[in-house]
C-alpha cells in the first residue's frame, strides 16, 4: 500500500479523497464522475511496456510484419482479466494479495512467496533499469555506465513523487506513458504503414510456421507481470474507502473504467512498436532482435526524429517501469513478512545487479532475456492465488467472480503458465 509520509501529503490526500465520496453520493454528473478513480491501472500498465516488450515487438515485426499484431490484442484482454482480478481484490478485502496470503497460508509459505517475489522483481527491475540506460547510450552517446548512474539518478527522482500523495504519482506515472505514446505516434506518422494490412493482422488470426508460434508464446507468455499483480490489488485496497457493500460495487464499476483505459493505451503502445517494425525492417527483408540495432537502423532509414522518438520511449519505459517496480517490492515485503524497508534503501539494493551486469560488459540483450527466464517461475505463484481468492465469497463478499470469470480466470492462467513452462525449457535447453 502506497503511504504518505508527511503532513502536506497527507492533508492533500483527504482533500482527493472528498472527490471520489461526492461521486459515490451522485453529487457528480457525466464524464467528471470517472476522474477521481483514475491512476491505479496507469501504475500498474507500466509492466506491460517495458523495454522487454520493445524487444519482443521489434522482433516480432520485424521477422513476420503485421502478422503477430493479433496475438498482442489477446494479450491484452488477458491482462484486463488479470488486473480487473486484483484490483477488485484490493476493493473489496481492503488488504492487498500478499497481505491475503499471509492471513491464509503458513509462515514458511509466506516466506517463500516473498523470496521469489523479490527475485522476480529483481529480474524484472534489470530489464528496465538496462532498457532506460540504453536509451540514455542511444540518445546521448554516453557509454553504459554513466548511463547507469544517470538512471539511477533519475528513478530516485521519480521516487520522490510517492512521497507526496498518491495522485503525483499517478500523474507523473501516466505523463511518462503519454510520452511512449506520442513517441510511436511520431514514429508510425513517419513510416505510413499500410493500414489494411495492419488491420487484417490485427483482426484475422494466423501463424507462419513453427517459428512465428514460438514468438506467438513468447508474447502470450509475457502477458502477466508478477509483480504487476501484487501491486494493482495494493494500489486500490485504501485509496478510496467504500462504506459498504453497494459502494464497493461501484468503485469497482470506476477502477474497472480505469483499467480499461490503461490496458488500451499499453495495448496500443505495443502495437505500434510491431506496426513500425513491420513496416521498416520486414518490408526490407530485415530481422532485427536488438535494440541498439533497431535505433541504428531508425536513424539510417527514417531519420534522427525517428530514432529520437524511440530512443526517448526506451529512456521513458525503463525508468517508470523500473520505479514501479520498486513500489511493487515494498508491497510484497511489507504483505508477505509484514517488514519495511526504506524506500530508497530499497531502490539502492535492487540497483545493485544490473549495475555489476553493466559494468562487467555482459551483452544487455542477452541481460534482458535472461531477466525474462527469471520471471516465469514467480507468474504461478501470483497468478494462482489471485484466482482462489477472489472465487471466495468469504473474502470477496459482493465482489465475488462469477462462475464464469473464474473459469475464464483458470483458462487463462493454465494458458499463461503453461507457455512460459514451455519458454523457459526453449531457453534453457535450445
Amino acid at each position: 500500500m502506497i503511504k504518505t509520509t508527511d503532513e502536506g501529503s497527507i492533508s492533500e490526500q483527504s482533500q482527493q479523497s472528498s472527490a471520489p465520496e461526492q461521486v459515490l453520493q451522485g453529487e457528480v454528473k457525466g464524464i467528471k464522475k470517472i476522474l477521481p478513480f483514475l491512476g491505479p491501472a496507469f501504475i500498474a500498465a507500466v509492466a506491460y511496456i517495458d523495454p522487454g516488450n520493445f524487444a519482443t515487438n521489434i522482433t516480432a515485426g520485424s521477422k513476420y510484419g503485421y502478422l503477430l499484431l493479433w496475438v498482442i490484442a489477446i494479450s491484452n484482454l488477458m491482462a484486463l482479466l488479470i488486473q480487473s482480478l486484483s484490483a477488485k481484490l484490493g476493493i473489496a478485502t481492503g488488504k492487498n494479495l500478499p497481505e491475503l496470503a499471509r492471513e491464509n497460508y503458513r509462515k514458511g509459505t509466506s516466506i517463500f512467496l516473498w523470496v521469489q517475489s523479490e527475485l522476480v522483481i529483481i529480474a524484472t527491475d534489470l530489464a528496465e533499469f538496462i532498457g532506460a540506460a540504453l536509451g540514455l547510450n542511444l540518445l546521448f552517446g554516453m557509454s553504459m555506465i554513466p548511463a547507469a548512474l544517470i538512471t539511477a539518478a533519475a528513478s530516485f527522482g521519480i521516487l520522490e513523487l510517492q512521497r507526496r500523495g498518491y495522485r503525483p504519482l499517478e500523474i507523473g506515472i501516466a505523463c511518462m506513458v503519454f510520452i511512449v505514446v506520442l513517441a510511436f505516434v511520431v514514429q508510425t506518422i513517419i513510416v505510413q504503414p499500410q493500414w489494411s494490412n495492419a488491420f487484417h493482422g490485427l483482426f484475422v488470426p494466423r501463424l507462419k510456421g513453427v517459428n512465428s508460434i514460438l514468438l506467438a508464446a513468447g508474447i502470450l507468455g509475457a502477458t502477466v507481470m508478477p509483480h504487476a499483480i501484487y501491486l494493482h490489488s495494493s494500489l486500490t485496497q485504501s485509496r478510496i474507502k467504500a462504506k459498504n457493500e453497494e459502494e464497493k460495487r461501484r468503485i469497482f464499476k470506476f477502477e474497472f473504467i480505469d483499467i480499461l483505459i490503461a490496458m488500451i493505451i499499453a495495448g496500443v503502445i505495443n502495437m505500434l512498436i510491431l506496426v513500425v517494425s513491420g513496416t521498416i525492417f520486414y518490408e526490407k527483408g530485415m530481422l532485427v532482435q536488438d535494440l541498439p540495432v533497431a535505433y541504428h537502423k531508425f536513424f539510417t532509414y527514417l531519420g534522427p526524429v525517428a530514432a529520437i522518438s524511440f530512443g526517448l520511449a526506451l529512456l521513458i519505459a525503463g525508468l517508470s517501469s523500473s520505479s514501479v517496480g520498486t513500489l511493487a517490492g515494498d508491497v510484497v515485503m511489507q504483505g508477505f513478512i509484514n517488514k519495511r524497508i526504506n524506500l530508497y534503501v530499497r531502490r539502492a539494493i535492487t540497483m545493485i545487479p544490473p549495475l555489476l551486469i553493466i559494468i562487467s560488459g555482459y551483452d544487455p540483450t542477452k541481460a534482458l532475456v535472461l531477466s525474462q527466464v527469471v520471471l516465469s517461475f514467480g507468474i504461478s505463484f501470483a497468478l494462482v492465488p489471485l484466482i482462489l481468492f477472489t472465487s471466495k465469497e468469504n473474502i470477496m463478499g459482493t465482489l465475488v467472480n462469477q462462475k464464469w470469470v473464474t473459469a475464464l480466470g483458470w483458462i487463462v492462467a493454465a494458458l499463461v503458465i503453461s507457455l512460459n513452462i514451455f519458454l523457459l525449457f526453449q531457453s534453457l535447453f535450445t
